[in-house]
């Protein structure tokens, strides 16, 4: 192969590669989409609203414990509570396990149980024995234990169906001499009940009696 010939095939190549790079630039040219200063549309996503009452958030929207408790069954919430009977026995004078006792458990002073050694939590969240274990402290700690009493030893995840911790809470209720009575149906949270009067309501006279057959609010 002669020079000649050569310089042809070089400056082919070179001319080919010219005209592809010529070919590239006017391309982007032309065909430049450049990134806006704003999006044209922006795509919003909504947060998950987490109530503020309560050990579990969205807790204030359910039903209250009161009005589930008018319909629950004692009978159900046994066999859901087979999955608590590995850390706790409900017989009277029963043995403590992982956790303590359940026997007379509504109503009984939070962290209470003579022989058990509760946790410096639950010892805290008791203030002392005036927080008792009513329906709705029950409610909210069968829901999320660590959502009501942060540092807890209890392990248990809680139960999130309204009717199961119902049911569960209407067997408890049994598992006394004497039971504790039923709320009323739909009934505030007593820390709801507990504002002040309205306005032009005169208040309670101090030390006035309870009304027949009232039962009595824990101490705070």
């Amino acid at each position: 192969m002669d020079s000649f010939e050569f310089n042809k095939i070089i400056g082919g190549l070179l001319g080919t590669v010219f005209v592809v790079f010529t070919i590239g630039i006017v391309s982007d040219t032309i065909f430049a989409s450049p990134v806006p200063e704003k999006p044209g549309y922006a795509i919003e996503v909504a947060e998950e609203e987490h109530g503020g009452g309560g050990a579990a958030g969205g807790e204030t929207a359910e039903t209250p414990i009161g009005t589930l408790l008018a319909s629950a069954d004692a009978t159900a919430g046994a066999a859901v509570f087979k999955k608590c009977a590995a850390c706790h026995t409900v017989e009277k004078g029963g043995a403590h396990k992982v956790g303590p006792n359940l026997w007379d458990i509504v109503n009984r002073p939070v962290a209470s149980h003579e022989g058990f050694a509760y946790s410096a939590a639950m010892k805290e969240f008791a203030q002392g024995g005036s927080v008792a274990w009513d329906y709705e402290h029950l409610s909210n700690f069968i829901l999320s234990p660590k959502g009501l009493v942060k540092g807890t030893a209890m392990g248990f995840a809680g139960l999130k169906k309204p009717d199961e911790r119902a049911n569960v809470i209407a067997y408890l209720r049994t598992l006394s001499d004497s039971p504790a009575p039923l709320p009323e149906a739909g009934a505030a949270p007593a820390a709801e009940n507990a504002s002040a009067p309205a306005e032009g309501a005169a208040p309670a006279a101090e030390g006035a009696a309870p009304a027949e057959g009232a039962q009595p609010a824990p101490a705070q």
